[in-house]
């Protein structure tokens, strides 16, 4: 496991009692590098309908800011951020796509297919190898090792 990956995992280790606390539900955590800085950023959620506040935001920040410097494990420094995903939500692992059946989603390839790189249409299905969107009365399958994102539309 990298690194990345080590940080990743135990940092979610340490969100889910916060979670579990403030009612939200772990989206995603990743530890990244932007601009020769280094983030590490906690997506949370609610289920159903309502959606995460900047109270909640701010609390489980604390919380896990509080978590972080008493398990002190990143030697580098790195920004904290708490956030909703948000509406047009990247969808990188399964769980997201489980819960994302039947959405509208749009699916970007890293190479055109028939003249395109991007589509749009509702997840129909996904397994380890493939994503199946419909639109216009057919489905597509696409493997996914040919995809560079996938995530919700937005509705406007």
């Amino acid at each position: 496991m990298s690194r990345k990956d080590t940080i990743e995992q135990r940092t979610e280790e340490l969100l889910i009692p916060i979670a579990e606390a403030h009612q939200v539900v772990i989206y995603d955590v990743e530890y990244v590098k932007e601009a020769g800085e280094m983030y590490l950023r906690a997506y949370i959620d609610k289920e159903g309908p309502e959606s995460v506040d900047i109270n909640t935001c701010v609390d489980v920040s604390r919380a896990l800011s509080d978590a972080l410097d008493a398990e002190d494990y990143i030697e580098e420094a790195y920004t904290l951020e708490v956030s909703s995903p948000g509406l047009g939500r990247q969808l990188k692992k399964d769980r997201h796509l489980a819960y994302s059946i039947s959405q509208e989603v749009e699916v970007k390839l890293y190479k055109p297919v028939d003249g395109e790189k991007s589509f749009v249409g509702i997840l129909e299905a996904f397994d380890r190898e493939t994503i199946t969107i419909g639109a216009e009365d057919k489905s597509r399958v696409f493997p996914r090792k040919e995809i560079s994102t996938v995530r919700l539309t937005l509705d406007f």
